[in-house]
């Protein structure tokens, strides 16, 4: 056989280069401007239609702004039309621009409104629409909304775009290619911030009883696995050698089940350990708390959940996870309802551990109802009590309105005891109680007790199921080399080094000694309204400013009120009732912070509690929260003059 000669060896060559090419160049949707608002346009249409009039709309780029409305041959005239439109307004991803083109999608039978006039103009728009009618299908109806539309008839349903300017993602997610995983958000918002975020429209959506979360938008802690999506535990190491998981963890799945929109992760404090915004932060940077000045501590390890939720009003829930207090803190400083559940309630597989005794899965949320329907979702066959006690007990609460704080938090109580027709509140001393009911062989105190139990047993666990086989396949790969890790992790790492094996089965023994104890003397089950009591403590805001330097981190000896639900296994919710104000040395001007109060139930009770503060919030009794610099509202400072807010 001859040789080639050069000039086929080259054409040879550029085929395969041009065929190699073609086949790397994958389409990732693009972004565009319309109204001043940014949008991102997915490569993926969400369906193709065929009508006749698309040539009458205007197009830039191959796109124009359409709106889908659907009518019924009850509803089908402009006045109708324009009353639809109307309710529209309210939906953060429409715009009027999206007015240029009308797609009606009507039955047979809807034929009052004249369509051969090809354009009208709605009452109350300073604009002529193109109308454009599409017959509906009943196994194919497109939701009504905000869409681009090409002249073939690809119709695309758009992202707005948002800064995260709080710093609370790690990563903006959209679903991929591949059914049921997810991958990054191919678009950026211009400036310095954190990721940009992409949420379609709540026009798209309607909630069933099959989906209860249809069109919530939800952010994920990074602690638990999304499908095609890295999970990080707040680690730059951990996020650079591990692949993408291949499976979605068990509490994601049930809310994505439910019909949430998963939105992004979110940041952690590294392996859910806590950490303070100034100097323990070291990998990543420690989103901003939106209350007050802008620069208190945003609590960990639920970081990244409670400062979006505070900050962004078209981010409707975040899941978050509580071992320690890692809901319930950032949901105190941000003001917001928060719930560490009932242990055991949802699997945890494809979630990090810190110690599976203590983790638990539950949400930070602005919006009681809302956080009782991913309740629903996440806690299945949750009993929903509808008959409540009448016995409440309270534990370091005040005993005098002599602050701002402390009048809240009583007048709460006050509003609480009269709502339920209470008896009188009794004031728990736990270690007086301890001291007169517990088991003979336990020690004389608490404290004794309980004073190594939380760090023996989140020191043990995790590094016997996350450091240990994570440093062994790191330094199997980098000859023998550790991966960073923050300073609070060591720490508590090697406190739990120092502790001999048998320490983690007396931890564990200790934690259900005082489970046993307290669940049966404290807080114990009803049949008619599943706990006796309530348990109530408050949380006083007391500024925690980011930017002064703390002392180094230490191990978590000790045990609190807010340990009670920790080890007793019981639902613990954070309630937001008020704000009370300080004197800021940032702002240099009296600025507020949240006042919450904490409700204990017995265990299993976290349906009757779901329901109380949805009564109470129907009763007045407490309120929505709101995004902003207070919980009633107000602008973010550095947020003047952002692009996509």
């Amino acid at each position: 056989m001859s040789p080639m000669s050069l000039p086929f060896l080259c054409s040879l060559l550029l085929f395969n280069f041009e065929q190699i090419v073609a086949l790397s160049l994958i389409p990732t949707g693009g972004t565009l401007m319309l109204g001043n608002i940014p949008y991102y346009v997915p490569a993926t249409p969400f369906t193709t239609i065929s009508a006749s009039g698309f040539g009458r709309l205007q197009r830039v780029n191959g796109l124009a702004p359409v709106t889908v409305i659907s009518i019924t041959a009850a509803n089908d005239s402009i006045g109708d039309l324009s009353s639809i439109i109307g309710d529209f307004a309210a939906d953060d991803v429409w715009n009027t621009g999206f007015l240029d083109g009308l797609l009606v999608q009507r039955p047979a039978g809807a034929y009052g409104l004249n369509y051969s006039r090809g354009s009208i103009t709605l009452s109350g728009s300073n604009q002529s629409s193109t109308i454009i009618s599409i017959r509906a299908n009943s196994s194919s109806t497109i939701p009504n909304g905000p869409y681009f539309l090409s002249a073939n008839g690809a119709l695309y349903q758009p992202l707005r775009l948002y800064s995260d300017f709080a710093g609370a993602f790690t990563q903006a997610l959209i679903p991929s290619s591949s059914e049921g995983s997810y991958s990054a958000l191919p678009a950026a918002l211009p400036g310095i911030e954190s990721p940009t975020l992409g949420v379609p429209s709540r026009l798209y959506y309607t909630r069933t009883a099959s989906k209860p979360l249809a069109g919530v938008r939800l952010g994920i802690k990074d602690i638990y696995d999304i499908a095609g999506v890295k999970t990080s535990d707040g680690n730059r190491a951990v996020y650079g050698f591990y692949p993408p998981k291949t499976a979605n963890s068990v509490p994601v799945q049930r809310l994505i089940d439910a019909g949430a929109i998963i939105i992004g992760k979110m940041k952690t404090s590294q392996f859910a350990n806590g950490e303070m915004a100034t100097a323990d932060w070291v990998d990543y940077h420690s989103p901003f708390n939106p209350r007050g000045d802008g620069y208190q501590d945003p609590s960990s390890s639920s970081s990244g959940p409670g400062a979006a939720a505070g900050s962004y009003p078209w981010l409707d829930l975040t899941l978050g996870s509580d071992t320690g207090g890692s809901i319930r803190g950032p949901s105190q400083v941000q003001g917001l309802f928060g719930n560490r559940p009932t242990h055991g309630l949802v699997e945890l597989t494809g979630t990090m551990p810190l110690a599976p005794e203590l983790d638990t899965a539950g949400f930070l949320c602005r919006d009681p109802t809302i956080w009782k329907a991913a309740g629903i979702a996440l806690y299945t066959d949750l009993p929903f009590y509808t008959d409540y006690p009448t016995a409440i007990q309270t534990i370091n609460f005040p005993i005098s309105a002599t602050t701002e704080a402390s009048n809240l938090t009583l007048s709460f109580l006050s509003r609480l005891q009269a709502f339920l027709d209470a008896e009188s509140p009794t004031l728990l001393n736990l270690t007086t109680a301890w001291a007169a009911s517990k088991p003979a062989s336990a020690p004389p105190t608490l404290t004794g007790l309980l004073n190594l139990t939380y760090p023996v047993l989140i020191s043990k666990q995790q590094t016997r199921l996350v450091r240990d086989p994570f440093f062994a396949a790191y330094a199997a790969v980098y000859d023998g080399r550790k991966p960073f890790v923050d300073p609070s992790p060591l720490v508590r790492w090697a406190f739990g080094d120092t502790q001999p094996e048998s320490a983690l089965a007396e931890a564990q023994a200790n934690k259900t000694v005082f489970m046993d104890w307290f669940n049966a003397n404290i807080l114990v089950n009803d049949s008619r309204t599943c706990s006796q009591s309530l348990l109530l403590y408050a949380s006083t805001p007391s500024p925690q400013y980011r930017n002064l330097y703390k002392g180094p981190p230490t191990v978590p000896f000790g045990f609190s009120t807010g340990r009670v639900s920790v080890f007793a296994e019981v639902p613990d919710v954070v309630v937001p009732i008020g704000q009370a104000g300080y004197q800021s040395n940032i702002t240099e001007h009296a600025e507020v912070l949240p006042v919450t109060v904490d409700i204990l139930a017995a265990k299993g009770c976290d349906g009757m509690l779901f329901n109380l503060i949805e009564e109470l919030a129907a009763a007045g009794i407490v309120s929505t929260t709101q995004t902003g610099r207070t919980i009633a509202g107000g602008e973010i400072l550095l947020k003047r003059g952002m692009i996509g807010l």
